[in-house]
């Protein structure tokens, strides 16, 4: 496969600019971040004069380690449990499909051999159906195609499919999202994608303000959008990374064949050497 040396180039180029473009963006602000919140805390001291720097410091390592243990440290010890039936489908989801947020693990060994050897036959599962969904989608597609007689139907089928799931699962849930939960478009946006692409930072994630009353199902019905949605994601990256290796094979190929032409050009223009005949 000649063109491979071009792929794995293409591919660090692409890394190597996105860390620039990330450390440019963020750098700046994590900085300024950080010196607001040791601000805070010099003003933290000065106003409650009975702590101590060392007092401080312990209790923020206690909400950091209640944040590791998916406890939220706003509100009281009223929220809702992270582990009632409808948030522990959640989670089973974010495991089996690889999204992991991380704002939320367990926290006994019981509980992480289970997931070790949940996760071990549940992803190789959740891919199975993602594959045989996406067969039938395919197989919906094909359908579509069947329907429209008309030259370029290739094309009028991939544009419905591309706009009826743009609509489905990343337009119109993150009105939804910022309806529940408070956030801006653009924020349930951000969330959305980076949930149906697996990415799962764990900045956003749904049902977890203390200051908020979800519906018992609300997490639910998220995970099952997770999964569809997924699939359907999954498609769209598959179709764009066979166009691009198409791409790349033609341009390889192509200049293979321009460069062979050359060499046929300049070897016809070469005047012919004569024979020499050496009798038996």
């Amino acid at each position: 496969i000649s063109w491979t040396p071009l792929l794995v180039l293409g591919y660090l180029f692409y890394l190597l600019l996105g860390a620039m473009v990330f450390q440019l963006l963020e750098k700046q602000a994590e900085t300024h971040f950080r010196d607001q919140f040791q601000l805070e805390k010099l003003k933290f001291l000065q106003n409650y004069t009975c702590l101590d720097r060392q007092a401080l410091e312990q209790f923020v390592q206690v909400l950091m380690e209640a944040w590791e243990k998916g406890v939220n440290p706003e509100g009281n010890s009223t929220n809702p449990s992270n582990w009632d039936f409808s948030n522990s489908f959640f989670f089973a989801g974010t495991v089996v499909t690889t999204i992991g947020y991380g704002n939320l693990s367990p926290s006994t060994v019981a509980g992480q051999i289970f997931c070790v050897f949940y996760a071990l036959f549940g992803v190789p599962l959740n891919l199975a159906f993602l594959n045989q969904l996406g067969k039938a989608l395919n197989a919906h597609l094909l359908t579509l195609e069947r329907w429209v007689q008309k030259p370029g139907r290739a094309q009028v089928q991939l544009a419905i499919f591309l706009t009826t799931g743009t609509l489905l699962f990343l337009v119109f849930p993150p009105l939804v999202f910022s309806y529940v939960e408070g956030w801006s478009y653009g924020e349930g946006f951000y969330f959305t994608f980076i949930t149906l692409s697996t990415i799962g930072f764990g900045d956003y994630v749904v049902g977890t303000n203390p200051n908020k009353h979800y519906i018992p199902v609300y997490r639910s019905l998220t995970a099952i959008w997770i999964v569809f949605g997924l699939a359907w994601l999954a498609l769209v990256f598959n179709v764009g990374a066979d166009l691009m290796e198409r791409y790349l094979q033609l341009k390889w190929h192509k200049s293979d064949l321009s460069l062979a032409q050359g060499d046929t050009t300049k070897l016809e223009d070469e005047p012919e050497q004569p024979r020499i005949h050496i009798p038996s």
